[in-house]
Formats: structure tokens, sequence, C-alpha cells
């Protein structure tokens, strides 16, 4: 296997000396470790890197807080720099002031991405680089490899009007990008008159996925547990634009889903089991939420196990659940406000569009509703 290095293991690698002399901003969360497990502020300390301010994006710097959880500035408790947050409790929360740059020379990204256009991290990057192009200063985003590999793409690209914090630039659903080729896009599209610099990861194969590379693999967010949970999630988080429990409350976030209503999960698995999905099959199974939705009731539903990679359709497998599941007498779409936005339905927002949601509740065949959502 041939050595993959992020982007900090390449900086660690040169003892940081592009940073030396130079007033630090960083953006990291608790995945941002080097292939040693070590974590972006501690290699930093330890060649001297001048870290005069920390951000972080949802979750928190050090990834404290659940989904769609206000995270309030703070105080780092080990080192005692300050710790601006970019996940507040409204929309403009998530934009970094560039006043907060005042009196730095760069600001350092470097978080974990898990190849869905509905995580929020990469927009947390975008809205930084715009900061930076106000405040005059570089940005450094640190890559790294996409988690669920670079050579599989699929779904729509998010329409006008169904922009948010979920999908803020026309992306497919599993974009297949990296964060630094995000950033790049990103750049070019906002036409941002600022320095990008991107260190880009070395000696990754783009059809690999991130348990094959030899990097660790560190949850960058308190739902993301493993590498196969990161592979299902470009279908698994449409549910949460439903009253389907995704699985957060258990182990198997994102891989168990069901809700009380589904009475009898041996059908349930038989319905989706009839679609001949490739690289995946459904267990039947109960679980028991322990907060979040359903929170102490009994669901019924099934387990996804993914069978083969390489031909797993993440998304055309979280249309087939949903498509299934507005049959029974209980579902609903979640109506309440979602990542900051009460106008339009969540599970519009995830699909980019009203088109998905509109064709499922006038009953059009699966094939039609999957030829709108996954293209």
């Amino acid at each position: 296997m041939q050595l993959v290095q992020s982007g900090l293991d390449i900086l660690a690698s040169e003892k940081c000396e592009r940073l030396l002399g130079k007033r630090v901003g960083l953006l990291a969360h608790p995945a941002s470790v080097d292939r040693e497990t070590v974590h972006i502020l501690d290699r930093f300390l330890q060649f001297d890197v001048d870290v005069r301010h920390l951000f972080g994006a949802e979750h928190g710097f050090w990834g404290n807080a659940q989904y769609m959880e206000e995270v309030a500035d703070s105080i780092d408790a080990k080192t005692g720099i300050p710790i601006t947050s970019l996940y507040g409790n409204r929309r403009d929360s998530l934009y970094l002031n560039s006043d907060r740059l005042n009196g730095l020379d760069i600001l350092v990204c470097d978080l974990q991405d898990i190849g869905s256009r509905y995580y929020t991290f990469a927009y947390t990057i975008a809205f930084a680089m715009r900061a930076c192009a106000e405040a005059g200063i570089p940005c450094m985003v640190l890559d790294r490899p996409n988690p669920i590999g670079g050579s599989q793409t699929e779904g729509n690209l998010v329409q006008p009007g169904f922009f948010s914090f979920v999908g803020e630039y026309p992306l497919q659903n599993r974009h297949g990008l990296t964060l630094g080729e995000l950033a790049h896009r990103f750049k070019a599209q906002d036409a941002l008159d600022a320095e990008l610099q991107v260190l880009e990861t070395r000696g990754w194969d783009r059809n690999s996925y991130l348990d094959q590379t030899g990097l660790p693999w560190v949850l960058p967010s308190p739902n993301m547990p493993t590498v196969e949970t990161a592979l299902i999630y470009p279908g698994g988080c449409l549910l949460e634009g439903t009253n389907l429990s995704e699985g957060r409350g258990t182990t198997k976030p994102f891989e168990l889903v069901g809700a009380p209503y589904i009475e009898d999960p041996d059908r349930f698995a038989r319905q989706l089991s009839d679609f001949q999905l490739p690289g995946v099959v459904f267990r039947p199974c109960w679980f028991t939420p322990l907060w979040d939705k359903h929170a102490h009731r009994l669901c019924g539903g099934v387990q996804i196990h993914v069978t083969d990679r390489q031909s797993f359709l993440p998304l055309r497998t979280g249309c087939a659940m949903i498509w299934t599941a507005y049959s029974y007498s209980g579902f609903d779409w979640r109506r309440e406000a979602y990542e900051f936005e009460s106008t339009r339905l969540a599970i519009d927002l995830l699909f980019g569009t009203d088109e998905v949601r509109k064709a499922i509740e006038q009953k059009a065949d699966f094939e039609q509703v999957a030829r709108i959502a996954c293209c």
C-alpha cells in the first residue's frame, strides 16, 4: 500500500516551517489528526507555531455538540486560546466575521469531510475563505482523502431557490471531491480575490476508501462513527427530512432506519429487497433510540448492510427507503425549522429541489422518482 499523507502530515513532516513567524488562526475539529493520531493543535504547539485564535465548525472545535446544537464562543481549557464558534443559533452565526481575523497573518483550515454535500464543514471553509479575502490574509486548507472515494458520484445538483447550509453550492449528493478540491471550486465560483494555499493529499488512489489508506479514522462528528457510516450517509441523511429515525440515539446511526409505525420489520425489509438494489441487504430489526426522534420508543425497521462498496448506490438506496415508507400510515415529512431554514421543508433542502417530494406525494413510480433525485 502506497504511503498516503494528508495535508497535515506534509506540514508536520516539514516541522511546520511555512507557518513559523506568523500569527496563526486555526479552524479544526477532533478529526484534525495526523497519521499518528496527534491533533493538529498539539503538532502546532510542538513546533512552536504561534496559534492566536481557534475556530470551531458545527459540533464545536472539540466535537462535543450534537447536530444542529448551538455552540458558544469559549476559551480552550488546555491552552487558554480563544475559540470562536461558527455554529450558533442564527444563520449569520455561520459566517466568519473578518474582524475575528484581525491580528492574524494566516488562517489554517483542517477538517475531515465525508464526501456528501449535506455535510456542513465544506461550507464553513467556504465562508472562512470569504472572510480571509475581506481581511486580506491567506487561507491554507490542509487536504485529506475523500473517505468514500473520489471516483464515484451520485445525485442531482442543488437548484436555485433551494440553497441552504446542507447545500450552499451546486454539488451532487455524493460529490467525489476532497475539501481541497472543493475549496478551489468555491474560490472560482465566488470569484474571490484571495490567496488560497491547498496542501494536497499525497499518494491517495481515488478508488480507495479512507480505511484503505493507513490513515486513522476519527469521528468528524458525533454520529459518524465509521467509514461505512459515511458511505451510507449520502442517502441516509435524507431521512432527516422525514419522521423516520435515521438511527440517531443508537450505536448505528444512519445504518438503522425505522419508526414506531413500522410494525412489521420483515415486511419493510422485503419491500426494500424487492428493489434489488446493488451492494446492499436489509436485515429486519427492532431498535429503541435513546434520544432524538422516537426517543425511548420501540421502532421497527431495518439495518443497512453494505455488501459491495463499489456497486452500492447510497442515494438510490435512501430514495427507496423514503418512497417505501411514504405508503405507511404515520409517515410524515419533517415540519420544523432545519439548519436555520423555516420557509422550505427539510426534505426539499436535502434533495436540492421540491420535485422529488412532489413526485413521491403524487405516487409516481420509483424509477421516475430516482431519475429526478439520482440523475
